[in-house]
């Protein structure tokens, strides 16, 4: 296996009394995060996308994330469920079809929560970057197809579709039978976790909350359709 930037983001794993102020001051990604913002300023949803990106990736939760399981799930899911449909709301599309938005974006969230691909983007600053590339940009053209159907059956349809699959990834990580990340082997018992417990608590993190942004989108999508009918 080769490496191209070795090394962990954010650093090594911090302990409890440290992680919160371990604030992530990379000029690069607080530059990047600036363009974004004078990009999207005028768009309604864009500065709160702005901000959700703050959190996953200068907060403290970039540091902790590299400790525990249960807040890279998190970092993962302010990414593809709550900035993403906030940029695709900034930058919305015409409807032409989800299905291969769907299948793209769910291969890559479980391909990327595979043990080996997981692993190696903690291990590696680049694939790192690779991963939460196309973690954001897949999910971000999933949500433009959603929200370009403008709440008909369809936006309903594959937001059940969406919210199925972050279950069903949720349900595996929290049944699993043992810990499956060696990135997390050892850091959680600093944090007064088993591996296994670290796991399954992100698993019931992407189970429920995590689901609760399709819900919102389902329910939306509804409401949108329902207000055209009686119109």
């Amino acid at each position: 296996m080769v490496e191209v930037l070795p090394g962990s983001y954010c650093g090594v794993a911090p302990g409890p009394g440290e992680a919160w102020a371990a604030w992530n001051l990379d000029p690069l990604v607080i530059g990047g995060l600036l363009a974004l913002l004078w990009a999207v300023r005028h768009r309604p949803t864009g500065p709160a996308a702005v901000g959700v990106l703050a959190v996953a990736f200068v907060s403290p939760l970039c540091a902790i994330s590299v400790a525990l399981f249960s807040a890279r799930v998190v970092h993962h899911v302010l990414l593809v469920a709550v900035a993403a449909p906030l940029l695709a709301a900034a930058w919305p599309g015409r409807a032409r079809g989800a299905a291969v938005p769907f299948l793209i974006s769910t291969a890559l969230l479980w391909g990327w929560h595979l043990p080996a691909a997981y692993d190696l983007a903690l291990s590696d600053m680049a694939v790192y970057w690779l991963m939460q590339a196309t973690l954001l940009g897949s999910a971000t053209w999933f949500w433009r197809a959603v929200l370009g159907a403008r709440g008909g059956v369809d936006a309903v349809l594959w937001s059940l579709a969406g919210l199925m699959q972050m279950g069903a990834l949720g349900a595996l990580l929290t049944l699993a039978p043992g810990p499956l990340y060696a990135a997390h082997g050892l850091a959680p018992l600093a944090w007064g976790l088993t591996p296994l417990a670290d796991q399954q608590l992100g698993g019931l993190i992407m189970w429920v909350p995590a689901m609760l942004p399709y819900a919102l989108m389902i329910a939306l999508c509804a409401r949108n359709s329902w207000r055209r009918s009686v119109a």
